[in-house]
């Protein structure tokens, strides 16, 4: 499905599919990607929602920012959504785009309806090792210019080496990751980094009254499969584990990821009905 509507706003590419008399659903990339990773769940996402794609900043096709805090970045988010005059909002975030979605919801309570997290770290100690082409491309002292060099392989080997499955990368996916410059992903990781350090992701949702889906892989080579139980802490919280898959369900399972997120975005709809 090609996108009927983008714009720049808040600094922010914004790409829009589906009607948008439709039930808003709010997609967040996470930390070396763009929107374009949801790109194969698009399609059917779109059928039934008013979909929202944001390039945060310094990401795909939106500019640098002075700060990539992760409030900052909610705010912008919050600001977008009140200049689209939107309302309950489904809020969607893969990895650390998690972060957002979660920091939109303590900021502005009014504008999420639900929240679904989809292979976002709980917490600093559920982190793994992470693979060699990553440590490479990010560490000193080569990582700077080797940023500068890559090539599609090279982008498309970074983000397969989170997998645990064959997979064909979206080409709207490798042309975003080709917009981030080395200096705005090291700075959007630092903050990431901080807003877990500050206070844990279950945490933080335990203190919001908001519905929660929780979907990991069972082989997440990033994150300690394990800790997505962390956030069974949260009241009402559902957690699913997909079996065989890695870090990026969006693009190994965009089925079986579309189906808990359409179920899930049904469900809290009608929450949320009944709660008015």
């Amino acid at each position: 499905m090609t996108a009927y509507d983008t714009e720049l706003a808040h600094g922010m590419h914004v790409v829009h599919d589906g009607p948008r008399a439709a039930p808003p659903l709010l997609l967040i990339h996470g930390s070396g990607a763009s929107g374009g990773s949801w790109a194969p769940m698009v399609p059917a996402l779109a059928e039934r929602h008013h979909v929202i794609r944001v390039d945060l900043p310094g990401c795909g096709q939106s500019p640098p920012a002075r700060s990539y805090g992760v409030p900052v970045q909610a705010g912008r988010v919050a600001a977008l959504l009140d200049d689209l005059g939107l309302r309950d909002v489904c809020a969607a975030g893969h990895s650390s785009g998690g972060y957002v979605a979660t920091a939109l919801a303590e900021q502005r309570p009014d504008l999420v309806r639900s929240l679904a997290l989809i292979s976002t770290g709980p917490s600093l100690d559920a982190l793994l090792p992470q693979p060699l082409i990553l440590r490479v491309l990010l560490g000193p002292p080569f990582g700077r210019f080797l940023w500068a060099l890559r090539s599609d392989a090279w982008i498309r080997g970074g983000i397969t080496a989170t997998t645990a499955r064959p997979v064909e990368v979206p080409d709207e996916l490798v042309a975003g990751v080709r917009g981030i410059t080395y200096r705005a992903f090291r700075a959007v990781l630092r903050e990431n980094t901080a807003y877990v350090v500050e206070r844990a992701v279950p945490a933080r949702l335990a203190a919001l009254d908001v519905p929660v889906l929780v979907i990991s892989g069972a082989a997440d080579p990033r994150w300690d499969p394990s800790s997505a139980h962390q956030y069974d802490t949260v009241p009402g919280a559902r957690v699913e584990l997909l079996p065989g898959i890695g870090h990026i369900p969006l693009i190994e399972a965009p089925g079986a990821t579309c189906d808990l997120l359409l179920a899930f975005a049904a469900t809290s709809a009608d929450t949320s009905s009944d709660r008015s």
